[in-house]
C-alpha cells in the first residue's frame, strides 16, 4: 500500500470515528448476547425431551455460532478502520492503496477495501 494520506475531509473522518466506535459498542454487546444466549441453550435440561427438541436446539446452536463468528470478524474490520484514523489512512484501501469511494465509506464505515477488491475477496471463498 501506498502511504499517502487520505484524501478526506476532518469533519467526515470524525463522523466516521463517532459511526465506527458507535458499531463497535453494539458488536461487542450482540457477541456478548449471543455467547450467553448460546450458554443458555447448552445448559437447557428438562425431563423427557423428544428429539425434535434437540435438534431444534443444536440448529439454534449452530445459528447463534454463525452470528458470533460473523459479528467478531466485522469488529476486527471495525478496529482496523478505527487504527486506519489513527494512521491517517483511513479511506484508503489495505490492498492497493488506492481510495475508497466516500458513498462506499459511508454505507459501510468499517470498509478497507474498494468495492471491486471486497467482491474478488468474496468470490475467493
Amino acid at each position: 500500500m501506498t502511504a499517502r494520506a487520505s484524501k478526506l475531509d476532518v469533519p467526515f473522518i470524525e463522523n466516521q470515528r463517532h459511526r465506527l466506535t458507535k458499531l463497535r459498542a453494539g458488536l461487542l454487546a450482540a457477541a456478548q448476547r449471543d455467547e450467553t444466549d448460546e450458554a443458555d441453550i447448552k445448559s437447557e435440561k428438562g425431563g423427557a425431551q423428544e428429539h425434535e427438541d434437540d435438534a431444534q436446539r443444536l440448529a439454534m446452536l449452530e445459528l447463534d455460532g454463525n452470528l458470533v463468528v460473523r459479528d467478531i470478524q466485522r469488529l476486527a474490520r471495525v478496529d482496523r478502520a478505527l487504527r486506519k484514523i489513527e494512521e491517517g489512512t483511513y479511506g484508503l484501501s489495505d490492498i492497493s492503496g488506492q481510495l475508497i469511494r466516500r458513498e462506499r465509506l459511508e454505507a459501510v464505515p468499517e470498509a478497507i477495501f474498494t468495492l471491486a477488491e471486497e467482491e474478488a475477496q468474496e468470490h475467493k471463498r
